[in-house]
């Protein structure tokens, strides 16, 4: 079979988008050439890329962009000569690496490809809230029984492969509803400012409305700036509401989505293609003094 058989597949599978024409594209290597086996991966970084090649596979579908510029082109338009870029290069080419992005379609899906993978692979999606939420990418969780602030912060960094956690709370508070968000950064979703009803609204502002009014004890979000509902969680806390927030970073959270890519990308692929899964890993190391 080959790439591009593979890749139309993929598109298939997911919701169709009429006249698409954003960064779901290939980024490298020959839609011709014959697949060998598929990894799969969040970021095809360059560590990513040597992996794969090790493990037999020719074919890389990721869900980040690979030459470090927001419009993920599939070369490098800077004003200035890119050494890592070129060298980068140099090894897709020495290893014939085919790179598709599969980005739009899979937060298309209704709910998103990637947060439902998210809480599968937490093994929360028994332990979804039901009932629908106006905000996107947000989803509700109510565990069996309440855990601690740092009981689940262990949970979260065993489950997803982090070397550790940094989150915000008291260690004893109690958590049970738990909120899961995407990115917490001005205009997220939708643009910031005073609605028609003469109040101010943006994600963040939305998302302490769901905290108050659902009674949420904690948020697990990916992206974030820190003057907006994580100083809001802090605040808490330390007034002793119980809340707190695990900011695990945009690739952390969304490794999980693309970990369970893994299971039905196997299956539209077939038994007689290997797809396999290479975490991305995290690009931070911590020293605690």
């Amino acid at each position: 079979m080959k790439n591009r058989e593979i890749i139309e597949k993929i598109i298939k599978y997911h919701p169709a988008l009429p006249d698409y024409s954003g960064c779901d594209t290939y980024k490298s290597g020959s839609p011709e050439e014959e697949c060998k086996g598929i990894a799969v991966a969040l970021v095809p970084s360059a560590e990513v890329i040597e992996k794969a090649h090790r493990c037999g596979c020719n074919l890389l579908i990721t869900h980040e962009p690979i030459f470090y510029q927001t419009p993920d082109y599939s070369e490098w338009r800077g004003s200035f000569q890119n050494t890592v870029y070129e060298e980068k290069q140099k090894l897709l080419e020495e290893y014939h690496m085919t790179v598709w992005r599969d980005h739009d379609h899979m937060h298309a899906h209704k709910p998103d490809s990637i947060f439902s993978g998210v809480i599968k692979q937490l093994g929360w999606k028994e332990h979804q809230i039901e009932g629908k939420i106006k905000l996107p990418l947000t989803y509700r969780v109510e565990l069996p029984k309440p855990t601690t602030v740092r009981k689940l912060s262990m949970y979260l960094a065993n489950r997803i492969g982090l070397k550790g956690t940094r989150y915000i709370g008291k260690d004893d508070d109690e958590v049970k509803r738990i909120l899961i968000a995407a990115h917490l950064y001005p205009n997220a979703f939708y643009m910031d400012g005073v609605g028609h009803d003469g109040f101010y609204h943006d994600y963040c502002m939305d998302l302490m409305h769901v905290m108050e009014t659902e009674k949420m004890d904690a948020l697990i979000p990916g992206e974030i700036v820190e003057w907006t509902i994580l100083s809001y969680i802090r605040d808490a806390s330390f007034l002793g509401r119980g809340k707190s927030c695990f900011p695990i970073g945009h690739f952390s959270l969304e490794e999980l989505g693309m970990k369970e890519a893994t299971n039905w990308i196997q299956q539209l692929a077939g038994t007689s293609l290997k797809v396999i899964y290479i975490p991305t890993g995290e690009a931070y190391s911590y020293l605690v003094p």
